[in-house]
């Protein structure tokens, strides 16, 4: 691909476009907030599918598990949001992450990739929003290169390039994914979770006073963030990052209304020790500040709205 055109597909859609969503949704509350806030604007964000990513924490002994946990978890998500028509545009990812950098994961959730971007072009792309680790989407540029040319990856995972703390997440659960994804040349936004989207958060308070009671899905969502994070950090005072809502956000951040970002060289992912920036790297888009309260303004009023 040709950096004119890469830079081309990297500004913000001004108009609506196709979306999918690869979210490893039982993980923690923030991929419900930004599942229930893509819902919200579907007239913007076209919902074509929506991927189930695999996840390994306490709150699953496999990748496999945490993907099936996800599954369901999304099911449920639609059927609360009185979303049904989406179901069965839910797709299960990969059982495992990648194993090296040249044998994918497949899965229905990256067969459907690569069948939607290759349906797309350079002048219309797909718009993939990546709120996991990344093993779905490397698997399908793995299995079919050329779709990086047809579509646009808005990824949250990493951290910003000025920490030193690059345990994150979505990074370390796939290594070899991030690599692959950084290394493609696919046109790709970075929103960095540590040291950029972590002002992104939300107080007990506020998630009281603006969802309770409006409708069941801002109702589940609010309960079920407030029930998390009183397991491990009871007390009054608390503010819980909602990370996945911006990636979403990016795709419809007009004038940087939401956030600002900038074109700057894509490095390469040394692993758990950092970037490795080099002459000569394809472009990518780099968020690098949130705008905190004009997206939570308009987070809230949305999916209270559904």
């Amino acid at each position: 691909m040709e950096e004119t055109q890469r830079i081309r597909m990297l500004q913000c859609p001004g108009h609506p476009v196709d979306v999918v969503i690869d979210t490893d949704t039982y993980n923690e509350v923030d991929d419900q907030f930004a599942l229930a806030y893509l819902l919200g604007n579907t007239d913007r964000l076209r919902l074509q599918a929506i991927y189930a990513a695999p996840f390994l924490n306490e709150k699953a002994d496999s990748p496999k598990e945490g993907m099936e946990k996800s599954y369901q978890e999304i099911l449920k998500l639609l059927d609360l949001a009185g979303a049904s028509q989406y179901r069965d545009r839910v797709f299960k990812g990969a059982e495992h992450f990648l194993k090296d950098a040249v044998s994918p994961a497949v899965s229905e959730a990256s067969e459907d990739l690569v069948c939607r971007a290759m349906a797309h072009s350079a002048e219309d792309p797909l718009y993939v929003i990546g709120i996991a680790a990344a093993t779905n989407i490397a698997s399908a540029i793995l299995s079919r290169p050329e779709i990086v040319e047809r579509m646009v990856v808005v990824w949250l995972g990493g951290s910003a390039f000025h920490c030193e703390e690059m345990e994150e997440f979505n990074l370390i659960e796939d290594v070899a994914a991030a690599r692959i994804l950084f290394n493609s040349g696919v046109p790709l936004v970075q929103l960095p979770c540590w040291g950029v989207v972590e002002r992104f958060s939300i107080s007990r308070p506020e998630l009281e006073k603006y969802f309770t009671g409006k409708n069941p899905l801002a109702e589940y969502v609010a309960g079920y963030a407030i029930q998390d994070v009183e397991e491990w950090a009871p007390g009054f005072a608390w503010a819980k990052v909602i990370w996945d809502v911006t990636a979403v956000a990016w795709l419809l951040n007009d004038d940087q209304r939401f956030m600002n970002d900038r074109l700057v060289p894509c490095p390469e992912i040394a692993g758990a020790s950092g970037y490795v920036f080099s002459e000569g790297r394809h472009t990518m888009r780099y968020v690098y500040r949130i705008e905190r309260d004009a997206l939570m303004t308009d987070m809230i009023q949305t999916i209270c709205q559904l």
